[in-house]
């Protein structure tokens, strides 16, 4: 395998570490989408297995990308399989890099519940695993749990969505993959806050799986059973960008305020465009290197983090601050 060259993306990634430090697979592999793993070992640091969901996703090839860059640059060999969301897949993939004898794993699990297994059996092989984005419903087997504060994020999206609405109006929301917990957070947080504002009225709830094609389609669902909403919030970039598109087939974009989640390259050009009223920045290429760095050091150590579950605070990125995003999901302000 080719050895990846370092990002413009990690580079200013090492930037947002500096200034948020309180607070989707790439290169070579970035066309493997079907949960194959390409790879070999050979370099003196062993093999490091980078397992996301699905690179056809910025931001999931974003994480994949920095985690190989920076493994790389640390002297590991990397691999880079996509499980898709598909706990079948995932296993296979852990079984790959069990008998590829990997040094470390890192995972962005594809289930709360049923990635448990396949990060317990990476265990039992000695395998130790650094989770990212997203967790699993156990601890201590894990060495790390690294995602986005999502409830923060949420909240921060969700206060800019009820200005912009002017604290009144019929609207409906886009929910993400029910398996996986930052679904459930991010619309607690949007229910916590919009539920402070009687004038809002929530007309309607669709899942669209974080997908922006079933974004698409729910939102034609739901603009046919309520044409008066004047307001969208949705769980993530994906399927907001997908009703942004609903929304100009019919002709009704600019009566309607839609608000995402994640930062994507496409959602900042949404927000240039003046079609996205705002996103919810995770900084996934700052705790994408920081799982490969905790990897590293426990490869060289034998010591784990102290605290295993870690988060990451969000960033809202409007019209006001979105020249300040100056690579995929990094934020230079």
């Amino acid at each position: 395998m080719m050895r990846k060259k370092s990002l413009l993306a990690l580079a200013a990634a090492g930037a947002l570490i500096l200034g948020l430090a309180g607070c989707a697979a790439g290169g070579d592999n970035s066309g493997d989408t079907g949960g194959e793993a390409t790879g070999d070992a050979g370099r003196e640091g062993g093999l490091i297995t980078i397992i996301v969901n699905d690179p056809a996703n910025p931001y999931w090839k974003t994480e994949g990308d920095v985690a190989a860059s920076v493994a790389e640059e640390l002297g590991y060999d990397t691999t880079v399989g996509a499980h898709k969301g598909d706990a079948n897949t995932e296993n296979t993939l852990i079984d790959t890099a069990i008998s590829n004898n990997s040094v470390a794993i890192i995972l962005d699990p594809a289930n709360a519940d049923g990635s448990i297994a396949a990060v317990k059996k990476a265990d039992a092989a000695g395998i130790p695993v650094f989770l990212v984005n997203a967790e699993i419903n156990e601890t201590g087997i894990a060495k790390a749990q690294l995602v986005s504060n999502n409830a923060q994020g949420a909240a921060l999206g969700a206060q800019e969505w009820v200005k912009q609405m002017g604290e009144a109006g019929e609207y409906v929301e886009l929910f993400g993959a029910p398996s996986d917990n930052n679904a459930q957070t991010r619309s607690n947080g949007f229910t916590t806050v919009i539920s402070q504002y009687p004038e809002l009225v929530k007309l309607g709830e669709e899942v669209a799986d974080w997908d922006r094609t079933k974004g698409h389609d729910k939102m034609q669902s739901l603009l046919q059973s309520n044409p008066s909403l004047t307001g969208l919030i949705a769980g993530n970039d994906e399927m907001a960008l997908g009703a942004i598109a609903a929304l100009k087939e019919a002709g009704k974009l600019d009566g309607v305020v839609v608000g995402g989640f994640d930062g994507a390259p496409d959602a900042v050009s949404a927000i240039e465009a003046g079609e996205l009223a705002y996103t919810v920045l995770q900084p996934v290429a700052v705790y994408a290197e920081e799982a490969v760095r905790l990897a590293d050091e426990f490869i060289r150590t034998g010591e784990a983090p102290e605290t295993e579950k870690q988060s990451f605070d969000c960033i809202l990125i409007t019209a006001e601050n979105v020249d300040k995003m100056t690579a995929p999901f990094t934020y230079s302000g």
